[in-house]
């Protein structure tokens, strides 16, 4: 039931994200807030709870040639080939611009084999600056046995990323939802996962009736937008009915604050808005500042207040 703004609740909108403290539970989701120069005439980057990068690589990437990113009803269907400068090329170009104005970073990382996860997670994850690691598993990057959505080898991967990236440093791993979610979800957290990001959006395929060619320069592509946001919440409630105690970051169609409070029902501690960026750079706070109002209105203090309240109260096992 919706309730008229309240003025005599304040809300604090502070969150505790594994020991990470953000002054808002929206970040931006990897690679849609682009280096952070692109946000910045926009948005107060201290703002952000916190700005995630495009995934690294450990070699740099030209990535896909246009067209990229193309329009569908409710969203749009990308592929950008993973673009992105490398691992030595951000740390010497994009860190240090972020870390001079203090932008709570999470380092988005994605590789072929476990060498390179644990290379990417030794330099990104000491390097000065970082916030966090976040260990992309959505198979957009490589094939092979760590892409598979196997609970063993995905628990692998975080293994070894878990052992390099120093104490301290939360390790976010991103996960597919698809059939083996949840026993991927379990195996990252037995492996050293901290939070885990859930959300990504489904692959697409779309084609131009006149040229009668796929609209994506590199075919398929990753379907986002307000389309995905449903399967986004479906994904977190199935998480967070399995790992109550794991902090959950919904991605998948955040463009308001009623989006993001969907999401902290389902079960997550925190969002990430991405393709809202390409028509409102400073959708983040906008959606902070919504979903103030939203817990507002229904007499809810924190974010903390609305984690999995949309789920059944459970009745207990029977006698």
């Amino acid at each position: 039931m919706n309730h008229p703004a309240r003025d005599d609740v304040s809300v604090d909108l502070t969150t505790d994200l594994a020991g990470l403290a953000l002054p808002t539970p929206v970040l931006t989701a990897a690679g849609c807030g682009g280096t952070g120069r692109e946000l910045e005439p926009f948005v107060d980057l201290d703002r952000l709870g916190a700005f995630t990068t495009r995934t690294l690589t450990l070699d740099r990437r030209a990535g896909t040639p246009a067209p990229r990113l193309v329009p569908t009803p409710g969203g749009v269907l990308s592929d950008t080939g993973g673009q992105n400068p490398g691992l030595q090329g951000f740390l010497a170009a994009e860190l240090p611009w972020l870390a001079q104005r203090r932008v709570r970073t999470v380092v988005s990382v994605a590789g072929h084999t476990l060498a390179d996860y644990a290379e990417l997670a030794r330099h990104a994850g000491s390097a000065p600056g970082v916030s966090a690691v976040e260990v992309d598993l959505s198979g957009r990057y490589a094939g092979g046995p760590v892409h598979d959505l196997d609970g063993y080898a995905a628990g692998k991967v975080v293994h070894v990323v878990r052992r390099e990236v120093p104490r301290g440093v939360p390790v976010l791993v991103k996960l597919t939802p698809g059939s083996h979610l949840v026993s991927v979800a379990r195996a990252a957290v037995k492996d050293g996962a901290d939070v885990l990001v859930v959300g990504h959006g489904p692959a697409g395929l779309a084609f131009d009736a006149d040229t009668l060619r796929p609209v994506l320069a590199g075919d398929r592509g990753t379907l986002s937008g307000p389309a995905v946001l449903p399967l986004a919440v479906r994904a977190v409630a199935d998480v967070h009915q399995a790992l109550p105690d794991v902090p959950l970051v919904g991605a998948g169609g955040v463009r308001s604050g009623a989006d993001a409070l969907q999401l902290l029902l389902a079960g997550a501690t925190a969002v990430a808005v991405g393709t809202a960026l390409v028509a409102d750079p400073g959708s983040p706070t906008r959606v902070a500042d919504e979903l103030a109002a939203a817990l507002a209105r229904h007499d809810l203090s924190h974010p903390s207040d609305a984690v999995g309240l949309g789920h059944p109260t459970p009745q207990g096992d029977p006698a």
